[in-house]
């Protein structure tokens, strides 16, 4: 059996947890995330690039390359971006209004691209600058592509998932990113 002592000294030193986390201190928990990459598009494009000449046909002075690109875009929230006005804390509620979703890179994989057909007139040198020319092309097709499958709303849906899951590991009991 307990003393009573005992009991008085146990119940004097029982402690809640109380979370006690400043405005600025989440601000900068939430910005050493950095750019917080979210989503990540694999794609894959057949892209056609040709040169023609408007009197002459192709087969003489045209140059035609078909490219099969395969490429990435990467989307995410850039928390560099972030304000401290929008972290607002309120005992073990936090507040959070994110900054607006954004592509944060796309590129080529060099590596898994290549010409798949190239024709070239039989009257001129093929174009140096065609293949970059259908690259570039390439890319903003992987972004277009990226953009209408909704890479963005999944970006700003994830960024919320990790940013809610950081704030709950400091010990936030009420979580409201947006």
């Amino acid at each position: 059996h307990a003393t009573f002592s005992h009991r008085a000294a146990n119940t004097l030193t029982v402690r809640d947890l109380r979370v006690n986390v400043s405005s600025p201190s989440v601000f900068e928990k939430i910005r050493q995330l950095s750019r917080l990459e979210t989503v990540n598009y694999s794609i894959y494009r057949v892209v056609e690039g040709d040169k023609a000449n408007p009197y002459l046909p192709n087969f003489l002075v045209g140059d035609k390359l078909l490219l099969v690109a395969h490429g990435e875009v990467i989307a995410g929230v850039d928390l560099a971006e972030l304000k401290e006005s929008d972290v607002v804390v309120n005992g073990d509620t936090v507040n959070v209004r994110l900054p607006q979703p954004q592509i944060l890179t796309s590129r080529i994989d060099n590596s898994r691209t290549r010409v798949y057909a190239r024709n070239t007139g039989l009257l001129v040198p093929p174009d140096p600058n065609l293949e970059g020319q259908v690259r570039q092309a390439a890319e903003q097709q992987f972004i277009q592509a990226a953009m209408a499958d909704g890479i963005l709303d999944k970006a700003r849906q994830n960024a919320r998932t990790s940013v809610t899951a950081l704030l709950r590991a400091v010990g936030f009991q009420h979580v409201d990113v947006q």
